[in-house]
């Protein structure tokens, strides 16, 4: 059951990293600059087919995927009366659009997974049906039963009870009126909390069953966009904080010190985690094909953000470029000059080599880290 899950989220990682470089390849055919390859991992071609002037396929090494626009610098050579058509002769906003199409393509995927779980797949929630009563309580003396399901509560439809219910908290012991669903019979019952002091709160002295609920579609589609915005802070407060978290990766790794489930994980790791969630027996099915879920989401969403960052070889990178030469063409017209020629990114080789060979030593620590020292969720 771990290797199906550590398999799902490989099979997930690489659909997501297809339809990212689909979002650059979409955008750029609609620019109608010219996309030469379209390929599913790297190295040696395995197979391709070609439709049109673009060959699709798959290389031998499943590590992510790329999509060739032809003319991405000044130097590279296009076919004779194509020169038109080189990414870099675009207008900077057609450029933003293609390069940021891959991010988005991660947020819409993560948005239509947290959807699905609202909306298709559902989540564990408080039911408002009566699994136990305490002795001695204000429920037991009014007369509720194991089974009872609160319709309404002074007359207020029940909807979602984790909130529904903070009205027994908050009662100051004031009677309460409950519409109740009894079998087939609909009765009222009035009940007047008990303050607990431990608790500092007002208790009726039910405990009620944790079902799986679903949603609604408007309500699944207002939810996940409330969701997809904590992901998306707690990403990006993840991705501030990403420095000051590699000394204690660094301590985890070589060091023996308990990995931190807050702390950086890599694919492996990422991996392990789903392979973990999927085979827990701490889950129900629902749970951890939900919880599976989630983890994809959250990654595409977090993969997303760190692409933007304005670092080459990142999208964010060219991005940046394409900004700073608005900038200049800005400045150019201030001063009454000519547009100038746009930025060489292979004139930002070095800086893009010393960026790449940060990540690559990070993504080894990483994998170290993962194999030898993994995080563990207690699934």
């Amino acid at each position: 059951m771990k290797f199906l899950g550590i398999l799902a989220f490989a099979v997930a990682l690489l659909l997501s990293v297809m339809i990212h470089e689909f979002g650059h390849y979409i955008t750029a055919k609609r620019f109608d600059m010219k996309v030469s390859e379209f390929f599913l991992g790297f190295g040696k071609r395995l197979w391709s087919f070609r439709r049109g002037e673009t060959e699709f396929g798959i290389k031998a090494i499943p590590a992510g995927g790329y999509c060739r626009i032809e003319g991405m610098t000044p130097r590279d050579q296009m076919p004779a009366g194509e020169e038109g058509r080189a990414f870099f002769t675009a207008s900077s906003l057609r450029k933003l659009i293609v390069l940021g199409a891959g991010s988005f393509a991660h947020f819409i995927i993560g948005f239509i997974l947290i959807f699905s779980i609202f909306f298709g797949v559902g989540f564990s929630a408080l039911m408002p049906i009566v699994a136990k009563i305490s002795p001695n309580s204000a429920a037991a003396s009014s007369g509720f039963q194991v089974g009872d399901e609160i319709v309404s509560i002074d007359g207020v439809a029940v909807k979602d009870w984790a909130k529904d219910s903070l009205k027994i908290a908050q009662s100051q012991g004031k009677q309460l009126s409950f519409s109740i669903k009894r079998n087939t019979e609909n009765i009222t019952i009035t009940a007047a909390p008990t303050y607990f002091a431990a608790e500092k709160r007002y208790r009726l002295g039910i405990i009620t069953k944790v079902g799986n609920k679903r949603e609604g579609f408007i309500q699944a589609a207002k939810d996940t966009t409330s969701s997809s915005g904590v992901l998306i802070r707690e990403s990006v407060k993840s991705l501030i904080a990403l420095p000051t978290k590699i000394p204690q990766l660094i301590r985890q790794t070589f060091g023996n010190e308990k990995r931190d489930p807050n702390g950086l994980v890599g694919i492996v790791g990422a991996a392990r985690v789903s392979g973990d969630a999927v085979s827990s027996v701490k889950l129900s099915n629902t749970e951890r094909f939900g919880t599976f879920i989630f983890l994809i989401a959250s990654l595409n969403i977090f993969v997303g953000l760190f692409n933007l960052l304005p670092l080459l070889p990142l999208d964010g990178g060219h991005m940046a470029v394409a900004i700073a030469d608005e900038f200049r063409a800005l400045f150019a017209r201030i001063r009454g000059k000519a547009r100038p020629a746009g930025i060489d990114v292979n004139v930002l080789t070095p800086i893009t080599m010393g960026v790449f060979a940060v990540l690559a030593v990070l993504t080894v620590i990483l994998l170290i880290a993962d194999i030898f020292n993994p995080v563990s969720l207690n699934f």
